[in-house]
Protein backbone atom coordinates (compact mmCIF):
# COMPACT_ATOMS: atom_id res chain seq x y z
CA UNK A 1 0.00 0.00 0.00
CA UNK A 2 2.78 2.37 1.00
CA UNK A 3 4.86 1.78 -2.54
CA UNK A 4 1.31 2.64 -4.51
CA UNK A 5 0.88 6.15 -2.54
CA UNK A 6 4.70 6.84 -3.25
CA UNK A 7 4.13 5.91 -6.76
CA UNK A 8 0.79 8.34 -6.85
CA UNK A 9 2.43 11.43 -5.52
CA UNK A 10 5.07 11.74 -8.48
CA UNK A 11 2.63 10.03 -11.21
CA UNK A 12 0.19 13.12 -10.18
CA UNK A 13 2.43 15.68 -9.76
CA UNK A 14 4.20 14.59 -13.43
CA UNK A 15 0.49 14.10 -15.28
CA UNK A 16 -0.86 16.97 -13.93
CA UNK A 17 2.30 19.09 -15.14
CA UNK A 18 2.19 17.60 -18.59
CA UNK A 19 -1.65 19.23 -18.45
CA UNK A 20 -0.66 22.02 -16.86
CA UNK A 21 1.57 22.46 -20.23
CA UNK A 22 -1.17 22.10 -22.50
CA UNK A 23 -3.51 24.16 -20.72
CA UNK A 24 -0.83 27.20 -20.67
CA UNK A 25 -0.79 26.70 -24.53
CA UNK A 26 -4.97 26.87 -24.21
CA UNK A 27 -4.48 29.94 -22.03
CA UNK A 28 -1.49 32.22 -23.11
CA UNK A 29 -2.40 31.36 -27.04
CA UNK A 30 -5.95 32.68 -26.22
CA UNK A 31 -4.52 35.84 -24.43
CA UNK A 32 -2.41 36.55 -27.28
CA UNK A 33 -5.26 35.62 -30.41
CA UNK A 34 -7.26 38.57 -27.96
CA UNK A 35 -4.46 40.68 -27.95
CA UNK A 36 -3.87 40.45 -31.59
CA UNK A 37 -7.42 40.89 -32.57
CA UNK A 38 -8.33 43.70 -29.86
CA UNK A 39 -5.27 45.43 -28.44
CA UNK A 40 -5.80 47.63 -25.35
CA UNK A 41 -4.18 48.36 -22.42
CA UNK A 42 -7.18 48.86 -20.70
CA UNK A 43 -7.25 47.27 -17.22
CA UNK A 44 -10.66 46.29 -17.16
CA UNK A 45 -10.40 44.86 -20.86
CA UNK A 46 -6.78 42.78 -20.16
CA UNK A 47 -8.91 41.37 -16.92
CA UNK A 48 -11.93 40.39 -19.59
CA UNK A 49 -9.36 38.40 -21.76
CA UNK A 50 -7.20 36.98 -19.31
CA UNK A 51 -10.76 35.27 -17.57
CA UNK A 52 -11.13 34.27 -21.15
CA UNK A 53 -8.17 32.53 -21.47
CA UNK A 54 -8.21 31.18 -18.27
CA UNK A 55 -11.29 29.81 -18.07
CA UNK A 56 -10.95 28.13 -21.65
CA UNK A 57 -7.89 26.64 -19.62
CA UNK A 58 -9.92 25.65 -16.78
CA UNK A 59 -12.42 23.34 -18.81
CA UNK A 60 -9.42 21.81 -20.38
CA UNK A 61 -8.08 21.21 -17.36
CA UNK A 62 -11.31 19.54 -15.48
CA UNK A 63 -11.55 17.35 -18.39
CA UNK A 64 -7.97 15.76 -18.95
CA UNK A 65 -7.07 15.77 -14.82
CA UNK A 66 -10.87 14.29 -14.00
CA UNK A 67 -10.09 11.32 -16.78
CA UNK A 68 -5.98 11.10 -16.05
CA UNK A 69 -4.37 12.79 -13.35
CA UNK A 70 -7.23 12.23 -10.42
CA UNK A 71 -8.98 9.33 -11.78
CA UNK A 72 -8.90 7.16 -8.81
CA UNK A 73 -10.57 10.30 -6.76
CA UNK A 74 -13.32 11.15 -9.31
CA UNK A 75 -16.84 10.80 -8.20
CA UNK A 76 -18.16 13.04 -10.99
CA UNK A 77 -20.32 14.26 -8.04
CA UNK A 78 -21.43 18.09 -7.73
CA UNK A 79 -19.66 18.14 -4.86
CA UNK A 80 -16.67 18.01 -7.05
CA UNK A 81 -18.04 20.62 -9.31
CA UNK A 82 -18.74 22.56 -7.57
CA UNK A 83 -15.40 22.12 -5.55
CA UNK A 84 -13.92 22.34 -8.71
CA UNK A 85 -15.32 25.49 -9.80
CA UNK A 86 -14.74 27.42 -6.82
CA UNK A 87 -11.34 26.88 -7.07
CA UNK A 88 -11.37 28.02 -10.22
CA UNK A 89 -12.27 31.36 -9.33
CA UNK A 90 -9.98 31.30 -6.15
CA UNK A 91 -7.59 30.29 -8.78
CA UNK A 92 -8.93 32.76 -11.44
CA UNK A 93 -8.85 35.46 -9.00
CA UNK A 94 -4.87 35.03 -7.97
CA UNK A 95 -4.50 35.26 -11.71
CA UNK A 96 -5.82 37.92 -12.58
CA UNK A 97 -4.46 39.75 -9.62
CA UNK A 98 -0.54 38.48 -10.81
CA UNK A 99 -1.01 39.34 -14.36
CA UNK A 100 -2.29 42.95 -13.98
CA UNK A 101 -0.17 43.64 -11.10
CA UNK A 102 3.11 42.31 -12.90
CA UNK A 103 1.86 43.72 -15.96
CA UNK A 104 1.39 47.12 -13.89
CA UNK A 105 5.19 46.40 -12.50
CA UNK A 106 6.92 45.85 -16.22
CA UNK A 107 5.39 48.58 -17.74
CA UNK A 108 6.90 51.02 -14.68
CA UNK A 109 10.05 49.16 -16.08
CA UNK A 110 9.73 50.03 -19.58
CA UNK A 111 9.21 46.73 -20.92
CA UNK A 112 7.62 46.12 -24.55
CA UNK A 113 4.01 45.80 -24.45
CA UNK A 114 3.90 42.10 -26.00
CA UNK A 115 6.87 41.20 -23.44
CA UNK A 116 5.73 42.72 -20.49
CA UNK A 117 2.06 40.70 -21.37
CA UNK A 118 3.68 37.64 -21.62
CA UNK A 119 5.85 37.19 -18.73
CA UNK A 120 2.90 38.78 -16.86
CA UNK A 121 0.67 36.00 -17.93
CA UNK A 122 3.72 33.33 -17.79
CA UNK A 123 4.45 34.60 -14.03
CA UNK A 124 0.54 34.77 -13.46
CA UNK A 125 0.00 30.94 -14.85
CA UNK A 126 2.95 29.24 -12.64
CA UNK A 127 1.48 31.06 -9.16
CA UNK A 128 -2.13 30.14 -9.95
CA UNK A 129 -1.20 27.02 -11.37
CA UNK A 130 0.44 26.04 -8.44
CA UNK A 131 -2.37 26.87 -5.95
CA UNK A 132 -4.99 24.95 -8.00
CA UNK A 133 -2.83 22.14 -7.84
CA UNK A 134 -3.00 22.24 -3.92
CA UNK A 135 -6.56 23.06 -3.77
CA UNK A 136 -8.00 20.64 -6.68
CA UNK A 137 -5.45 17.49 -5.22
CA UNK A 138 -7.09 18.22 -1.23
CA UNK A 139 -10.36 19.53 -1.45
CA UNK A 140 -11.66 18.95 -5.15
CA UNK A 141 -10.34 15.46 -5.75
CA UNK A 142 -9.46 14.46 -2.24
CA UNK A 143 -9.49 10.30 -2.07
CA UNK A 144 -12.64 9.63 -0.31
CA UNK A 145 -11.36 6.36 0.41
CA UNK A 146 -9.33 7.68 2.88
CA UNK A 147 -12.02 8.95 4.89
Amino acid sequence: MKKKKMRKGPFQIMTFSAIGIANAAVDIGSLNVLLVLFPTDERGILALYNTIAYSLAVANSYFWNSYITFRHSDEGSNRQRIAFILQGIVSLGVNNLVFLGANQLFQIIEIPRWLRYNLAKGLAMFLSFTASFFMVKHFVFRDSSKK
